[in-house]
């Protein structure tokens, strides 16, 4: 407040009126305290609206697909693997985001690229955003990964397609898991017999997610706990903290999660003294061809959302699912066909 001279009375000095340090203090305080009380109302707000928008991403997602199905009369494989080849070119097989490209208003994208051929010689989709695939929440859904000279630099992606509970995939017969997808999959909407309301087909995943890869798996049981993820996880030889970064390949790491543990589960993992929350593939779907490994992944449905995790259903729908739902429960909305007929 301004101070101001009062008129001096009988002969007395003039008063100067201010403000005491006391009531400034009071009045910061009382600021602070009202600055406290908005802002989480605001970030509540704000994560309200993102997770919305999430959500109506899933559901571009879900309508996608559906059209993809039309079309092709099944829903899109994670990869196509030619099983005869016996080197890691099929490692940079197109993945589920990128097959569904024509049918998420990306024309313009899909009629330059080539899904027969590896992704990563395509130099058309370098550092090319599509909105869809990021979560807002995200806050590394913006960072573009360099894949190295020559190749394209990609944005990461914040939904994967359903790859089953934990075994992908086995190139020696051609089996693939329970999933909506998998590698030279092509399941229609009569495989999913479990009910198209009850069946998973994407959730949210971290982008930039850290992973081990290539050993094990320890067991072809799925994990039940944390603790024996862990154990199973550890077995893996390589460490990459670089999942769900490239979202035209088509590995489980990269295009889908898989339903082994529930939502936003901490899976510790060890590298060079530093402890990560760690995703897992036992093997690269394919890397060897025919001659290759079985493929197990505990590859978690995880999100920045607050509880839980969005996720898009078969029939289109799409929810919020939250981390506490139990592991049978989640594990059956991960299955197309495991005889679970009611929603969770």
């Amino acid at each position: 407040m301004p101070q101001r001279d009062l008129p001096a009375r009988d002969g007395r000095p003039a008063i100067r009126a201010a403000f005491t340090l006391v009531e400034l203090l009071v009045v910061i305080a009382i600021i602070g305290i009202l600055i406290a009380l908005l802002l989480p109302a605001v970030q509540a707000a704000r994560e309200a609206a993102r997770r919305a928008e999430c959500l109506n991403h899933l559901k571009q997602l879900g309508l996608a697909a559906h059209n993809y199905a039309d079309v092709w009369r099944c829903f899109p494989s994670s990869a196509i693997i030619d099983l005869a080849a016996q080197t890691t070119g099929n490692n940079v097989s197109w993945g589920v985001h990128g097959r569904l490209l024509p049918y998420l208003e990306q024309r313009a994208v899909a009629d330059r690229v080539d899904l027969s051929a590896a992704w990563d010689t395509q130099l058309v989709i370098d550092a090319v955003r599509i909105p869809v695939f990021a979560c807002p929440s995200d806050p590394k859904s913006d960072e573009v990964r360099d894949t190295g000279a020559g190749k394209p630099r990609l944005y990461s992606t914040n939904y994967g397609f359903n790859l089953g509970t934990y075994f992908v995939y086995d190139p020696r017969t051609g089996q693939g898991g329970r999933g909506i997808s998998y590698p030279n999959s092509a399941l229609g909407w009569s495989s999913v017999t479990d009910g198209t309301a009850n069946t998973l087909l994407a959730a949210e995943v971290k982008a930039w997610q850290p992973y081990r890869r290539n050993g094990g798996p320890t067991t072809t049981n799925a994990p039940e706990t944390a603790e024996e993820a862990t154990a199973v996880t550890a077995s893996a030889a390589e460490f990459k903290d670089t999942g769900h970064t490239e979202w035209p390949d088509g590995r489980v790491h990269h295009t889908g999660f898989t339903t082994c543990l529930v939502p936003n589960s901490r899976v510790p993992c060890s590298w060079s003294g530093v402890e990560y929350d760690c995703d897992y593939n036992s093997w690269q779907e394919g890397r060897n061809g025919a001659a290759g490994n079985p493929t197990y992944a505990i590859v978690t449905s995880r999100s920045h959302h607050p509880g839980g995790i969005n996720a898009a259903l078969v029939d289109g729908s799409c929810r919020f699912v939250s981390q506490t739902i139990t592991l049978p429960a989640w594990r059956a909305l991960g299955t197309r066909d495991g005889g679970e007929t009611e929603q969770p």
